[in-house]
């Protein structure tokens, strides 16, 4: 599947870039291949379309000035609606709202990150529950490029097959290598997914868990929210709590923005961030430089495309829901060597 060939993913929530990154002016990012410019108004965040209506210059390298994004290169001042609302070079200079615009996008702030939507959602933005519950304070770990599909690194996150070899050097256990077994809840956008998986403990890990064993077991709650975002809460035997959100935001078909932050039920005391961060740290480069040697057009139809195994029911789960998606709003599967948005499909013919 090339995402940015999927119209229906445009309908969802992606965390494009840190709140704490548009403090000192305009931004730019690709989102599914759509040039957007973030910038602050009103302490919200906004997206628009990242070129100017009048020369095509990017937004992205002007200013803000009272909640209104200027154009670098002739001035001219656009309103979070992406109206032209004031041309420096004509007759009346002051604030006017003309007819020019440029596209406009929905944006939100949650969890320090600012959200956008290029379409109309089909759900709401995601809402946890550990900063509902209280106790818990938030780490931001990552926000990075990766070179692969986000449903590669979807399907990653709930393989309880691959702990003890991509993470063999961190907390795999290797004289467990069979997967643990695992239950699955649907949902209406996405499923749970609840499992316990026995692990080694390393030294950095005895720290920040509390804990003086060299093995504990996860018990994990891990819950994916179509197209590609993972929750996984993770409760530990003596009632310590380690909840990632991972999400991922597609920049094109082949590379993609991490966003990963998580909730602990400790302090800064007892645990410190940098510390939470560096094994996380090890663990996520330890995923990359496998999911980046995958291939980034992941095949839904799963007809002779990849070999499975029994493990695999969580991505495989997530194919076909994800087919199901597109063939509810009238969408088939783009691949890379099929037929493209608006062409004919290719018709197969046997030979005898």
């Amino acid at each position: 599947m090339l995402v940015c060939e999927q119209p229906v993913l445009r309908r969802f929530w992606y965390p494009v870039m840190p709140l704490a990154m548009l403090a000192d002016g305009p931004k730019p990012f690709r989102l599914l291949g759509e040039d957007i410019v973030l910038w602050m108004a009103e302490n919200a965040p906004v997206a628009l379309a990242d070129r100017c209506c009048h020369r095509t210059a990017k937004l992205s390298k002007g200013y803000c000035e009272r909640n209104r994004l200027v154009c670098g290169y002739h001035g001219w001042a656009y309103d979070p609606t992406g109206r032209v609302v004031r041309i420096p070079q004509s007759a009346a200079a002051e604030d006017r709202p003309t007819r020019m615009t440029v596209p406009w996008f929905r944006a939100a702030a949650r969890y320090g990150y600012a959200w956008v939507a290029l379409d109309e959602p089909l759900a709401d933005l995601p809402a946890f529950e550990e900063p509902e519950e209280g106790g818990f304070r938030q780490i931001d770990q990552f926000y990075e490029v990766w070179g692969c599909a986000g449903l590669r690194v979807m399907e990653n996150s709930f393989d309880n097959a691959h702990f003890s070899f991509v993470h063999r050097e961190s907390f795999g256990d290797q004289g467990h290598p069979a997967p643990a077994k695992l239950e699955i809840e649907n949902r209406a956008d996405g499923f749970l997914m609840l499992s316990s998986v026995p692990v080694r403990n390393p030294e950095i890990q005895k720290h920040l868990l509390h804990m003086d064993s060299d093995h504990t077991v996860r018990h994990m709650r891990a819950r994916w929210y179509m197209p590609f975002l993972r929750k996984l809460r993770i409760n530990y035997p003596n009632g310590m709590v380690h909840s990632i959100v991972t999400a991922v935001t597609p920049i094109d078909d082949r590379s993609s923005q991490i966003v990963q932050f998580c909730f602990r039920n400790d302090t800064e005391a007892e645990a410190k961030a940098a510390d939470v961060i560096a094994f996380d740290r090890q663990v996520t480069l330890e995923d990359q430089g496998i999911l980046e040697s995958t291939d980034y057009d992941v095949p839904l139809d799963q007809t002779g495309a990849e070999l499975n195994m029994a493990s695999d029911r969580p991505g495989i789960l997530m194919r076909r829901m994800l087919r199901e998606l597109l063939e509810k709003h009238g969408e088939i599967e783009i691949r890379r060597d099929g037929p493209r948005r608006g062409e004919p499909p290719v018709r197969l013919t046997s030979v005898r």
